[in-house]
Order: C-alpha cells, then sequence, then structure tokens
C-alpha cells in the first residue's frame, strides 16, 4: 500500500491482516484529499481524526498533505502496533488512541476540523459515530448502507462500486 500524495507520495506502509482491516482504496483515498481541499482550500494549520485506524494510512495522508494535527483512534492492539511502525518509518510519532472508537470521541475535549469515520461496514455503529464525532467542520463517512443525515448538510457524495464517500457539515 502507497501514500497517494504529499510530500511522501509514493512510500510504501505495512498493511495488517486483511482479516482485521480494510484499508481505504488509494484511488478513494486520492479522492477523499482532493475533495477535502475543493472545501477546505489548504491543509496549513487544520487538524484530522482517523476514528478507526486500521493501518493508519488516512493519517499518513493526511500528514504527507500538510494537514498539521493528526490522532488515530484504533481498537486492536496488534493494529495499533502497526499503524506505529508505518508511522515511524515516515518519521512520525503518531497520536493514537487505543480503544472503541465511540468511547474514545465522546472523551475526548479535542475538537478536529476533519473526522474521518470508516467503521466495519455492517457494523451499525455509523449514527453513533455520527452523535460522539469530535468535529466543528467536516466529516467524511466511508460506507455502503444507509445512513440518517437528515441532521446535516451533504456538501458532497461519490461512489465507488459498493462503497460511498459522504462529506458532512456539522
Amino acid at each position: 500500500m502507497n501514500i497517494t500524495g504529499g510530500i511522501h507520495n509514493g512510500r510504501k506502509i505495512q498493511a495488517p491482516d486483511t482479516k482485521l482491516v480494510r484499508p481505504t482504496l488509494s484511488k478513494v483515498r486520492m479522492s477523499v484529499f482532493n475533495i477535502l481541499y475543493s472545501i477546505l482550500g489548504t491543509f496549513e494549520g487544520k487538524s484530522f481524526l482517523d476514528m478507526f485506524g486500521g493501518s493508519g494510512i488516512m493519517g499518513l495522508e493526511a500528514l504527507s498533505r500538510g494537514f498539521e494535527k493528526v490522532k488515530v483512534y484504533e481498537k486492536s492492539k496488534s493494529v495499533a502496533d502497526i499503524i506505529k511502525s508505518n508511522y515511524k518509518a515516515l518519521g512520525y510519532t503518531p497520536d493514537l488512541r487505543l480503544g472503541d472508537s465511540v468511547k474514545l470521541a465522546q472523551n475526548e475535549p479535542q475538537r478536529f476540523d476533519v473526522v474521518y469515520i470508516d467503521p466495519p461496514y455492517l457494523s451499525g455503529i455509523y449514527e453513533k459515530c455520527l452523535e460522539v464525532a469530535p468535529s466543528d467542520d467536516i466529516i467524511v463517512l466511508e460506507h455502503t448502507v444507509e445512513i440518517d443525515l437528515s441532521n446535516y448538510t451533504v456538501l458532497k457524495q461519490k461512489k465507488y462500486g459498493d462503497k460511498y464517500l459522504t462529506f458532512i457539515k456539522v
């Protein structure tokens, strides 16, 4: 798996066992950050939270493209170890929290400019994640199921195969 843009463009990172995570495809990652750039105009001084870290690729993509601060939540200790290794390989120390993402988000007083939510697709926790997402600005959802977004402004939605990227404003 390679980083798709920014100062680390093309750098390879390690992916955890595919039974444990489902890494976001490179074309989808590129789209996420292209759309975020069109919405935000710049990533300088911005913060990014990846609520379901997996390999850590989304946080690394954010740092590579100029986000100032990135935090990652991950439930699995073995997967978190891979995230740490990937960050270290690129010269970063991850701001990584180990535990249940919903509980961590409920207890974090910090807010983020962008929150990326990509839980296991059939987990049924999208709405709960939205309730606790610590964002004052943009939330990005990667999903395959319908989600009630009636309390949000949908800025953009794109479809990639059976999955959607939905950008909402709080």
